[in-house]
């Protein structure tokens, strides 16, 4: 095995050590040594060429090795076989740029053949002319802060799949219940004012227990550090258009006058957009629900500094006292509200404010009683984007469904849900350009695709045989099935479910509690796609 080697005559400015004359080297060494043998801590020093000259006494006592044994290049035999030449090609980096380093490696205990990691740091030592005369180091045992990193990786991946599985388990009930409540809320004919209510009732309260499952659920992805961002350059005139278009119907419903503000200056935020309207909604969804009745909600923005962009909500509520104000971003706490007519978790302040500070933003509060609050949100600045590419398309909106007499597609869907099942069926039976297949495993469900030819399959992910995405890649594989759009339906809605769904190569991924507009929208553009792949003969 080749051993690195550099003269001792070696020029190595990177690292300015200290200046030594000869006789002061020898005097040093000699203190150094006697000092050394005595500390609990690996302790090494080796010469220019990189060749060990010293180790002290915790070094034997570990590796079963002598000093004598270990000069030179003897000490490769209490290395791992893996971490050897890997150690050899930094060390032999650091030799030629004489420079500091540090090498992570696993080293043999002579009195149980356990091998564990350590840390090597190295420091260079040159004489008055700059030449590299020695190398002085230490060996630390890692092998703990190893395995607690590990154990809390493997924590944090235990609890990421906990909450994956645990948020599918809750959906799937809710699917049932806030679909088939739908159903019946738009049935023709329609329902009695007395069903009216009592579904109402149904929809009100299972959209509810869906918006307590996702804050929860948020807030725990949060607190263990698993939340992804996605930074970027974000309007605020167009995230603010689309958080009133939002919350509007709200206020309407209460009499509450919103008032948005004008941007004839462009104004951009490094944000991620997802999460910032996330953050908008609820600050304006609670200055609504908390505000007197035909209050106002007025939104302002301002510049803290020449880089600090400030959205400030203003409702003209009861307002809260200092003392509400100290709990104001305590999980679950309503601050009294329990017992009030509006409905709430009590958690959607806490997760904007981890957001918002994710973000390198801030959030706070000042509040009157008998006055109302200003709630208000800082975030960085950000250049205007710059345009990279000319000439895109937009994307076309989705087709309506085509009219009655026209031809009838076929629809595939793999779900071994009974209600699920019935419940996709009813809504397919209200379109007379689609008809209607399904499969109750994976591979049945591959089967009749390869059979059938469908120009759509509805995909759930959890199957009893094999899982959606399995299924998706052995369609992908078969000529016949292959540009067949797969819509996945699944009630695993964490965002590292989609992102991974997408990235599977699904068409749309489509989480429960089915939304009957979005359900809708994405079968005609999945039939569009497959309708101009025919034009073009795939």
């Amino acid at each position: 095995m080749r051993k690195p080697h550099v003269h001792a005559s070696a020029k190595l400015p990177c690292f300015p050590g200290p200046a030594l004359s000869d006789g002061e080297i020898d005097e040093s060494e000699r203190r150094f040594r006697s000092l050394i043998d005595a500390m609990p801590q690996m302790v090494w020093t080796a010469n220019p060429e990189g060749g060990v000259e010293y180790y002290n006494q915790p070094w034997v006592t570990y590796t079963g090795l002598t000093i004598e044994q270990t000069q030179g290049w003897g000490w490769e035999p209490a290395f791992h076989p893996d971490d050897l030449q890997p150690t050899i090609d930094r060390w032999s980096s650091a030799l030629e740029r004489g420079c500091e380093f540090e090498i992570e490696f696993r080293l043999k205990r002579a009195s149980d053949g356990v091998y564990r990691w350590f840390l090597a740091r190295g420091l260079p030592a040159k004489d008055v002319d700059g030449n590299l005369v020695k190398w002085f180091g230490t060996c630390t045992d890692i092998e703990d802060q190893k395995q607690a990193r590990a154990a809390a990786e493997r924590a944090n991946r235990a609890k990421s799949d906990f909450l994956s599985s645990m948020s599918h388990e809750l959906r799937s009930p809710l699917n049932a219940i806030l679909g088939f409540a739908q159903l019946m809320a738009s049935d023709s004919p329609p329902p009695t004012p007395s069903q009216r209510a009592s579904i109402d009732q149904i929809l009100r309260a299972g959209w509810h227990l869906l918006e307590l499952i996702n804050e929860v659920l948020d807030l725990a992805k949060i607190e263990s550090g698993q939340v992804s961002l996605s930074p970027e350059t974000v309007s605020l005139a167009d995230a603010m258009r689309e958080c009133e278009s939002m919350v509007e119907p709200l206020a309407q419903q209460r009499g509450i006058r919103m008032g948005f503000p004008r941007f004839e200056v462009p104004c951009f935020v490094r944000a991620d957009r997802t999460r910032l309207k996330q953050i908008l909604i609820n600050l304006l969804s609670n200055a609504v629900k908390y505000n007197r009745e035909r209050g106002t909600v007025e939104v302002m923005r301002g510049m803290r500094t020449p880089d600090r962009v400030r959205i400030s909500v203003q409702d003209s509520g009861a307002g809260l006292s200092p003392e509400q104000l100290a709990q104001l971003f305590q999980p679950f706490n309503r601050l009294g509200q329990e017992a009030g007519p509006e409905e709430g978790t009590g958690i959607g302040l806490v997760v904007a404010k981890r957001l918002i500070e994710l973000m390198g933003g801030a959030i706070g509060v000042e509040s009157t009683v008998g006055a109302g609050s200003v709630f208000w949100i800082e975030m960085d600045s950000a250049p205007a984007p710059q345009i990279v590419a000319a000439g895109a398309e937009p994307a076309a909106p989705a087709k309506a469904p085509v009219e009655d007499g026209a031809s009838v597609h076929t629809l595939l869907y793999v779900e071994d849900n009974p209600a699920n099942l019935k419940l996709v069926e009813q809504l397919i039976a209200r379109r007379a350009d689609m008809r209607l297949l399904t499969a109750a495993t994976g591979r049945l469900g591959i089967e009749l695709a390869r059979a059938a030819l469908p120009q759509v399959i509805l995909m759930d992910i959890h199957l009893p045989d094999i899982s959606g995405v399995e299924a998706l890649k052995i369609l992908r594989t078969d000529p016949a099935t292959a540009h067949i759009p797969v819509i996945a339906l699944s009630a695993s809605a964490m965002p590292d479910d989609i992102k991974k769904g997408m990235k599977a190569g699904f068409f749309r991924y489509l989480t429960k509690p089915i939304k009957l507009d979005a359900f809708m929208d994405a079968l005609n553009v999945a039939l569009e796609s497959r309708n101009n792949d025919a034009v073009h003969g795939e």
